[in-house]
């Protein structure tokens, strides 16, 4: 399992794009002011991702909630891994209660798991498959 990215799940989206791009001064790795999804680059060798928080919300069946801090999840935890299915395996047999069985986002370029940890924060398993918009 390799650490890739926080992954914050942002209510403004343009607003945050444009301040860890021009404010922060992040290079862009992916997407623009209104792609509601976009990579940094940071020297650490990790990325910071911004994503509006209603997709992230569609996609794990809570986009029914208020979009409210208290609400819904505001970041996410990402790591790539070998194989979605086989991670989800042992996580569940150590006991991990999945958000989500895997499943392929094609949209997004990836087959996808997500979880909590014990407090309650979001952690997604992945790993790439070929994107179709």
């Amino acid at each position: 399992m390799t650490f890739t990215h926080v992954r914050l799940l942002v209510q403004n989206y343009e607003e945050c794009f444009l301040f860890y791009r021009d404010v922060l001064g992040f290079e862009v790795g992916w997407g623009d002011e209104q792609s509601m999804y976009a990579d940094f680059k940071t020297n650490g060798g990790s990325e910071i991702a911004l994503f509006d928080r209603r997709f992230m919300a569609e996609a794990l069946g809570t986009g029914h909630l208020p979009a409210d801090r208290d609400s819904m999840d505001t970041h996410c935890l990402v790591f790539r891994v070998d194989s979605v299915d086989a991670y989800y395996r042992t996580l569940s047999e150590k006991g991990v209660r999945f958000i989500n069985e895997p499943h392929d986002r094609k949209d997004w370029g990836i087959r996808v798991a997500h979880f909590r940890d014990p407090d309650g924060h979001l952690i997604e398993i992945n790993e790439p498959i070929a994107f179709e918009p």
